[in-house]
């Protein structure tokens, strides 16, 4: 017999092969770069995170295991060493008398993002004391990240959580780091100064810093130029306003320092610490030696490989500065309310057990309809649809780029859990001895689906926020998860045995 297939079961397979190309699977074997460290030669010689790794001084790279295996083999030659590496976008020659600065990874199986709890990492839930305004939280969140930056500290993510009773949380998330480094991080309440030699000119925050301009003409990149050591330079400029205190103490600071050999600025720089790091240096106007003024003029340089990539770094680091003399040291307490970590290997672990878990609990339940209704097709259609579903979480959840933490498996766990339910309600409605045709029965069904879902949803809402937002991932997950079911698989579920009965 000949099915004819309505539209729901076309709109199904649409929808679940645009899922597949949003995960992106991946079956080549490749290495990338996850970091470079700045200013080493690699990043001065234009090496960039992101590039994919194909040789190594002639030698294929594949692996990790590949690229360590040749490094290792390398051997410091007076002191110096070269490294021929070659990308899918260029071609490198680094001498240095250092190890290569860079990490790297094999490139993702697929676009699927996963957090902590499955890559392994440290977490601390944090409260700021006291009372502040949501302007004053999004600078604490700003200026946390610029610190985790200065500390060398890449791959960080810091969210904005809110309780139930409206308190205000950060989520802070380092991959790689133990509790006790996360901890050491965070508990640090953090100090900016400014510096002409040993002489501290002002500090961030309030007390010297009446405002920083962000936009408009008296902020913004200057010019771009070629540059024959890091390929693209480009300067940013913009207005800090002093107040009257700090004003004097810059004009007495900077009284009798000489100018440089170009006559445009102080031989002194101005250098910005933050936590007693230096995080970039500043030229002054020679116009602002010993003049007691609250308008000062701040500029810094961005490179890059590109010129695109010049000014784009130019415009990073001068909004990194506003942000820091703005905010300054931070003017609260951070209380650390929760910290935890997991080791990757055992989010690996939990990975295969939930797949496995899941792919069981799905044949089970096939081999359970099929010993109850004695219906193959149908079991078949239940399986389909059921993976049908989890294809599409995980399509959507890369395509918003959320990461899959344990919280977003459980959710997918119990979309599975509420989709079989359904697919039984629709089979028992459609074998009903009533006096209705099966068209009937199983708008029936659908519309017991369509109130469980309502019910489902309402509920979900609440769990975004629950826990300083801990189990978002299993809001979202089983959200989505529910959604595409009731609306997309399930119905497509109802026609394939609308059609295996024969009506």
């Amino acid at each position: 017999m000949k099915f004819n297939w309505g539209w729901r079961v076309w709109l199904l397979i649409i929808v679940i092969a645009f899922a597949i190309l949003a995960i992106g699977p991946n079956f080549s074997k490749k290495v990338v770069v996850l970091s470079v460290e700045r200013n080493s030669t690699a990043f001065n010689e234009g090496l960039r995170a992101g590039e994919i790794i194909i040789e190594i001084n002639g030698q294929k790279i594949e692996t990790k295991e590949d690229y360590y295996k040749v490094i290792d083999s390398i051997s410091l030659i007076n002191g110096t060493q070269r490294v021929d590496i070659k990308t899918i976008k260029n071609s490198y020659i680094i001498f240095s008398d250092q190890y290569l600065n860079i990490t790297v990874g094999d490139v993702p199986s697929t676009k699927i993002r996963t957090g902590l709890d499955l890559s392994g990492g440290a977490r601390a839930l944090v409260q700021p004391e006291g009372n502040i305004t949501d302007k004053e939280f999004d600078d604490l969140i700003q200026v946390s990240r610029n610190r985790f930056n200065v500390f060398g500290i890449s791959d960080v993510q810091i969210k904005k959580q809110t309780g139930f009773s409206g308190e205000k949380y950060m989520l802070v998330e380092v991959a790689g780091a133990t509790p006790v480094d996360l901890q050491e991080l965070v508990s640090q309440q953090g100090k900016f100064e400014a510096k002409i030699g040993n002489a501290t000119v002002f500090e961030g925050g309030k007390k010297d810093i009446s405002d920083v301009c962000r936009s408009g003409t008296c902020s913004g990149i200057e010019s771009c130029n070629p540059d024959q050591s890091r390929g693209y330079s480009c300067q940013f400029r913009f207005t800090l306003y002093l107040t009257e205190d700090a004003a004097k103490r810059h004009a007495a600071i900077t009284e009798n320092i000489t100018v440089d050999e170009t006559g445009q600025y102080l031989s002194e720089k101005l250098y910005l610490y933050v936590d007693d790091n230096e995080v970039d240096s500043l030229l002054v106007g020679v116009d602002l030696r010993g003049q007691v003024t609250t308008q000062i003029s701040i500029q810094g340089p961005g490179t890059g490989a590109t010129e695109e990539e010049a000014y784009k770094d130019a415009k990073e680091n001068m909004k990194k500065l506003q942000t820091v003399l703005i905010t300054g040291s931070l003017p609260y307490k951070l209380n650390i309310v929760k910290l935890d970590t997991i080791s990757p290997n055992l989010g690996t672990q939990f990975s295969y057990l939930i797949i496995f878990a899941a792919a069981a609990s799905l044949v089970a339940v096939s081999i359970i309809i099929f010993a109850r209704y004695r219906k193959v097709k149908a079991s078949l259609a239940l399986l389909f649809t059921s993976f049908s579903e989890i294809i599409i979480i995980l399509g959507v959840a890369s395509f918003i780029n959320w990461n899959l933490d344990l919280p977003s498996i459980a959710g997918i766990l119990a979309t599975i859990g509420t989709g079989v339910d359904s697919q039984i309600v629709i089979l028992d409605e459609a074998r009903r001895n009533l006096h209705t045709n099966l068209r009937e029965k199983i708008k029936r069904a659908l519309f017991i689906i369509l109130a469980a879902y309502a019910t489902a949803a309402a509920s979900l809402l609440p769990l975004g926020w629950a826990g300083a937002g801990l189990l978002k991932g299993f809001a979202i997950t089983t959200f989505i998860g529910i959604t595409a079911g009731v609306f997309i698989s399930r119905p497509a579920f109802a026609e394939m045995i609308r059609k295996i009965e024969g009506q």
